[in-house]
């Protein structure tokens, strides 16, 4: 019998239990760990609340942990709860699917101030993570810049932008939908470091702009370059900048219409942050130009007002004692998945924050395979471990309160029978609350 420890309950962890369950069928126990009493990862905290059609794949994800030989560990914080090394005394093979959890800083002059956040926090915020429930970010000033070229710094904008009864059919937590609700903010600036050739946005995000209520995306046109070089981008990033042609292209009179306006600034570097009282109120930008891909800054520097600032450049994964880390790429330190003898890595924590939910599949497949590798080699030492067994002993000596995807059904009952009407859940941002519904 094989006994596979899957730290993190994400896609990454969730690819990874589907594929060792494929691979090794009853001839397998997947225990996937959490520290959360609730499964999914960045599907649940990470994803857009008003993206539901993409956190429908979860159900797959249920799927695998609803097998026989798939166990959900939830409410448990291995590193802290159990170490590595304990858990190696149990399991065959430990796989660290933690993502990459953490913002990573800006490193300018400023960044201490108030009112400024890094997006997993802010969109943990929004989303009901119960690390960032009290964050409470402050929506009365008139002027928010996001700042990041991806699909993140998209989301965090739009959903400044919505209005409340755009929100219908989302699962955004009722203390931001009530922050927003009382929001006072008029424009929306997301500042780039490079430009529309350089994006990280995707069609389908960035033309949902164009769609909100109460707000008009705007692109300088002289930001833009010569349409003709548009036909050496590769399609995806082609659609993406026909937007901001035409984001470019919106009359003055629509602008005019719509009370919120979502500026997106191109070749603007932050330098620092100016405020007072403690609090952001602008910052310093160089104007930047862009050479082979790269930015440099060109000595040319302006001010633009921040009342509100949500940094999304990029994240790393969380130190696990015991692990190897490498600090300057922000994950842990690896070759293809493999960091000790007996110990991979997937996903984000394995190769840093890029590609889309889907990209961790093959990550998870390709994982398994090199635990067959190892196995096969007698690289992973005895195959007598005792698993999940061993593992319940000692969280019963130590008095860990564990989680099963039994009582996470019971959680995901109680949030659904408090969702707001047309809402599919209003989630618990307090784990206290999480055990109690459990129980």
């Amino acid at each position: 019998m094989r006994h596979i420890a899957v730290i993190g309950s994400g896609p990454a962890g969730y690819y990874t239990a589907e594929a060792a369950q494929k691979r090794w069928g009853d001839d397998a126990r997947i225990d996937v760990f959490d520290m959360l009493p609730v499964p999914y990862g960045l599907i649940r905290t990470g994803v857009a609340p008003d993206h539901q059609s993409i956190k429908g794949v979860s159900r797959r994800y249920e799927k695998v942990a609803l097998s026989e030989n798939v166990s959900f560990v939830g409410n448990v914080k291995v590193g802290q709860h159990v170490t590595i090394p304990e858990l190696q005394q149990f399991y065959d093979a430990i796989v660290i699917a933690t993502g990459a959890p953490h913002d990573r800083k800006l490193g300018i002059a400023g960044e201490e101030l108030g009112n400024i956040f890094g997006s997993a926090a802010f969109v943990g915020w929004y989303n009901g993570h119960p690390d960032f429930a009290a964050l409470d970010p402050d929506l009365s000033g008139k002027h928010a810049v996001v700042i990041g070229m991806g699909n993140v710094a998209l989301d965090v904008a739009r959903i400044l932008a919505k209005t409340e009864e755009e929100f219908g059919g989302a699962d955004i937590v009722a203390h931001a939908l009530d922050r927003l609700r009382k929001s006072k903010l008029q424009k929306i600036t997301i500042l780039g470091r490079r430009g529309p050739h350089q994006i990280m946005m995707t069609p389908k995000e960035l033309g949902e702009l164009a769609a909100l209520d109460r707000a008009s995306p705007r692109v300088d046109k002289a930001d833009l370059p010569d349409e003709a070089e548009d036909a050496l981008l590769e399609p995806g990033l082609r659609k993406s900048v026909t937007h901001l042609r035409s984001f470019a292209a919106i009359p003055k009179a629509i602008h005019a219409e719509k009370p919120i306006e979502i500026e997106i600034d191109f070749f603007a570097s932050p330098v620092a942050f100016k405020g007072h009282d403690g609090s952001v109120t602008h910052i310093n930008v160089e104007r930047t130009t862009v050479e082979a891909g790269r930015a440099s800054g060109t000595g040319e520097f302006y001010d633009v007002p921040a009342d509100l600032v949500v940094s999304c450049i990029g994240y790393h994964s969380a130190h696990i004692p015991d692990v190897p880390f490498d600090e300057r790429a922000g994950r842990f330190a690896n070759d293809e998945g493999r960091i000790l003898p007996g110990i991979y890595c997937v996903g984000w924590a394995r190769r840093g924050p890029s590609g889309t939910i889907g990209t961790n599949r093959p990550d998870g497949y390709g994982v398994v395979d090199k635990i067959e590798e190892d196995m096969a080699s007698g690289a992973l030492g005895r195959a007598d471990k005792r698993g999940r067994t061993g593992f319940d002993e000692l969280a019963s000596a130590r008095g860990l309160d564990i989680v099963t995807f039994r009582d996470w059904k019971k959680i995901e009952e109680a949030e659904e029978a408090a969702a707001r009407a047309g809402a599919p859940r209003e989630k618990f941002v307090d784990i206290a609350a999480m055990i109690r519904a459990a129980n």
